[in-house]
């Protein structure tokens, strides 16, 4: 008998919080090292949620709310919902969890049986697939390539689809490529779905405001209406409001799904932060005058990046439509050897040998499901972004 659940060994610690440790740990020692591997704004959060959980504490409200969330906050989910998405939902249809990621996996524990099939495009955000395997479930995998502009067709998930498919699991802008879905190619998706009644949506929409250009944002109930008795529509406070270590996160969908859901957390943590839950309120409900600026500094960061990726040898980025990373193909790099006499075999490789002869940390894309590529997070400075950037080129000419 072992005393370490067998369950564990269907899933593997986070790539992305990985890199983040080992930059750390390099940084620690001494090195020179630029991070581009956390999914993490540089900005501060906004004064007024600042404000507001500061005021939260000076009026005692730190004691235990209801296990998921407060009256306050799910009504403010519900008015952000219907503001933004023109979705109607009841407070006793949204859940409020210790972020994203928790809502996520215990949608996955609520439902999911042995041999229950998930479909993941990919590539896709590294959690994913072990949190369908901690909950019994099996990932099935849609590859999106670089010239489909990393997104599915309705033919590859019409394909996918089988007896044993419980959920259809959908990430526009994208954690890790930043690609964006339009209105018409949600629409073909959707349209596939509505012929597979047996078949559940899960969306995760974190990266819903950081959408660019001529992109705008669509979320699957809202672009085919019959799907929302089964869709669960995720969304959080972190990425826009600048709010990751404030952990919040939420969704709304069928109050069948939504109590077993509050039981499994009842079970787990409890509430989420009741300090953070009052921020949240405040950035749900205060100005939203601060994301169209940011957007813009993120775009100009985008830009930046993509045109100065694309000019080292080997590489190839493409410009994203949204969130906060570029995913750029290495496939001109593999089997070339580095200046430290490293063969560029695959991305790990690759991403290894950058960071060792560099100092830049990226993550690489076979932890995201699509090789031979690498993720970068611009959600930095200019400054860092093109130093990191030029670090990335001298290393790639110096491949031979």
């Amino acid at each position: 008998m072992t005393f370490l659940s067998a369950t564990l060994d269907r899933v593997k610690p986070s790539p992305t919080i990985a890199v983040t440790t080992k930059a750390q740990e390099l940084k620690a020692a001494g090195r020179d090292v630029i991070g581009l591997g956390a999914g993490e704004p540089d900005f501060d959060t906004p004064q007024n949620i600042k404000d507001a959980g500061i005021a939260a504490i000076n009026a005692g409200k730190t004691k235990y709310t209801a296990v998921d969330g407060i009256p306050e906050l799910k009504q403010a989910i519900c008015t952000k919902f219907k503001r933004d998405n023109d979705l109607d939902y009841t407070t006793a249809q949204v859940t409020v969890g210790t972020g994203g990621k928790q809502v996520l996996y215990n949608a996955f524990i609520a439902t999911l049986n042995a041999g229950d099939e998930v479909i993941i495009p990919a590539p896709y955000w590294v959690s994913y697939p072990d949190m369908v395997k901690l909950g019994g479930g099996e990932p099935v995998f849609v590859e999106g390539v670089m010239e489909q502009g990393y997104k599915i067709t309705a033919d590859q998930l019409e394909a996918a689809i089988t007896p044993k498919t419980k959920w259809f699991l959908f990430n526009s802008p994208s954690n890790p490529t930043g690609a964006g879905y339009s209105w018409d190619e949600l629409k073909a998706l959707t349209d596939v779905l509505v012929r597979h009644p047996h078949v559940w949506v899960m969306t995760d929409d974190m990266y819903e405001h950081l959408a660019y250009g001529d992109f705008k944002f669509c979320t699957p109930a809202q672009v085919e209406p019959a799907l929302y008795d089964r869709t669960l529509t995720i969304n959080g406070v972190s990425k826009a409001y600048a709010m990751t270590g404030w952990r919040i996160g939420y969704a709304a969908g069928p109050e069948m799904l939504i109590k077993a859901i509050r039981k499994v957390q009842s079970q787990s943590t409890s509430n989420p932060c009741t300090i953070s839950q009052w921020a949240a309120v405040e950035a749900l409900n205060g100005t939203q005058d601060y994301l169209a600026p940011n957007n813009d500094l993120f775009i100009t960061r985008r830009d930046l990046v993509v045109d100065l990726l694309n000019k080292a040898p080997g590489i190839v980025c493409p410009k994203p439509e949204g969130a906060f990373y570029v995913y750029p193909s290495i496939a001109g790099c593999i089997g070339k050897t580095s200046k430290a006499d490293v063969t560029i075999t695959n991305d790990e490789v690759f991403a290894t040998a950058l960071l060792e002869e560099t100092g830049v940390a990226v993550v690489f894309g076979a932890a995201f499901g699509l090789s031979p590529n690498f993720r970068v997070s611009y959600a930095t400075s200019n400054e860092a972004l093109r130093e990191a950037c030029n670090r990335i080129i001298t290393f790639c000419e110096g491949l031979s």
